[in-house]
């Protein structure tokens, strides 16, 4: 008998630690160290009792990982990135995971999306000292980890961004990498040359977007042909489409990232060009997609694995005592020339 489809219901709203701590006017680390039971704690029996009673009447649920957590020396770092279905982010966390299981630490992934209930949950887990280090890969400024108030009491470094005078800067040389690329096309002779930058609010994309336009000014070339987008298939075709529709054509594109540069292919076959015979393209990361796709894609090789190599280096030397300070990985940008750019005639 054929099965009968379910539509899913409405899922209830999970209860949070910090609703707990609300009922009983305590902090949200109060309540977890009562239900963890840690014998550490100086509060009296009628607050604990109290706690448990709310938890129990409320239907709260530790989250998994911090009942995986409790009761033990945490052993845990954590890697906020912006989103976890971007291949360059996985490239971040491999090297950061094998660095941090090599140091015996558990590596703890939380993606930053507005409205993520996981948001709240490794928001308790740093609120409950379960984890000893924190590595944050995203760039939004409102996500819960990032407070001042939480930030100040834990070991933490900022990934592949920067935050000017904090001293916990753990980059790459990304505004270089634009540098390349242009260079790249300049010495095949295009002069039109594009860029599918980010959203300007966020750091990533304004450095990229700062190295084009430095390099093409100092080529003695306008860099007036920039179109933002989101980091994303979509976003790429977009951007890719509002370049193309500029006159006299672009010959050159130059994409921020691999997701923006697939959306970038496919938006100029649809007006009827081809790559590389009507416009080379060049992306920003160097990833084993990029191989593969119709044509090969030209593009920059970045540290990826090496940048969380280093930020988990970063976050245990200061485990270790040592002073927060800015790290570079010092590994320079380069192209892996592909079929996806051509020299134009006459060069």
């Amino acid at each position: 008998m054929a099965g009968r489809a379910v539509m899913p219901g409405p899922r209830a709203e999970r209860i949070r630690l910090i609703d707990v701590a609300e009922r009983c006017g305590v902090t949200k680390s109060v309540v977890s160290r009562v239900l963890n039971d840690d014998p550490t704690l100086n509060v009296r029996p009628e607050t604990r009792q109290r706690i448990r009673a709310a938890a129990l009447e409320l239907g709260y649920r530790p989250h998994a990982g911090a009942r995986a957590l409790a009761g033990a020396e945490a052993r845990a770092l954590a890697l906020l990135v912006p989103d976890l279905s971007n291949p360059a982010y996985t490239r971040i966390i491999r090297g950061a995971y094998r660095r941090a299981r090599e140091h015996g630490y558990v590596l703890l992934l939380a993606e930053d999306t507005a409205n993520d209930e996981a948001d709240e949950s490794f928001a308790d887990l740093v609120e409950a000292g379960r984890v000893d280090g924190l590595l944050i890969a995203s760039a939004r400024p409102s996500h819960q980890l990032l407070s001042s108030d939480r930030l100040s009491r834990i070991p933490h470094v900022f990934v592949n961004r920067e935050v000017p005078g904090s001293g916990r800067n753990v980059g790459m040389e990304a505004a270089a990498s634009s540098g390349v690329a242009v260079r790249h096309l300049y010495d095949r002779g295009h002069r039109r040359i594009g860029l599918v930058s980010g959203p300007a609010e966020l750091q990533p994309a304004q450095a990229r977007e700062h190295g084009f336009v430095e390099q093409m000014r100092a080529l003695g070339l306008v860099p007036d042909l920039i179109a933002r987008a989101p980091f994303s298939e979509e976003g790429g075709a977009q951007a890719a489409a509002a370049l193309l529709a500029h006159a006299p054509p672009i010959t050159g594109m130059y994409c921020s990232t691999l997701s923006q540069a697939v959306g970038a292919l496919h938006a100029i076959r649809t007006h009827g060009l081809r790559i590389p015979d009507d416009v080379s393209v060049v992306s920003y990361d160097d990833l084993p997609l990029a191989g593969y796709l119709d044509p090969p894609l030209t593009t920059v090789a970045m540290p990826l694995l090496e940048l969380g190599v280093a930020a988990v280096d970063a976050v245990l030397d200061q485990l270790g005592g040592a002073e927060p300070a800015d790290v570079a990985v010092a590994i320079a940008p380069v192209v892996v020339e592909r079929e996806s750019t051509r020299t134009l005639s006459g060069r």
